[in-house]
């Protein structure tokens, strides 16, 4: 069954779920990603410590919150930030995430492509 993703419009963001969404360290590490990244990103080329059910709970709900837009592939989704939707909405938001977070060696999209875990064995990030 061919279903399409849904996406909040713009004015419908709600702080309290955007919130929420970035609550998540993992969640939160994904939209940082996304900030830095010049274009799409692939799910797959995230690096988290995580199965691959919960990854799929993670980027639903950043979905769902409106902070990534997510395209199927059909064998994948790319993901980009709604980075202007978000800056019109929550003016300043991203860029305090960035301030707060400086990226480091460990934060980067992984360049090796994903595991049949899942990314289940990948170490977590050095802290």
């Amino acid at each position: 069954m061919d279903e399409a993703l849904w996406h909040p419009d713009a004015e419908d963001f709600e702080l309290n779920r955007v919130l929420a969404a970035l609550a998540d360290p993992h969640r939160r590490r994904v939209v940082l990603q996304l900030a830095r990244a010049d274009g799409p990103c692939l799910c797959a080329t995230f690096s988290l410590p995580v199965a691959k059910a919960t990854r799929t709970h993670h980027f639903r709900v950043l979905r769902e919150a409106g902070l990534i837009r997510q395209v199927d592939l059909g064998n994948g989704r790319s993901n980009t930030l709604r980075r202007a939707d978000l800056d019109r909405r929550f003016p300043g938001l991203i860029d305090a995430l960035l301030a707060a977070e400086p990226e480091s060696p460990a934060s980067g999209v992984d360049q090796m492509p994903a595991s049949a875990s899942g990314g289940a064995s990948t170490p977590a990030p050095v802290r």
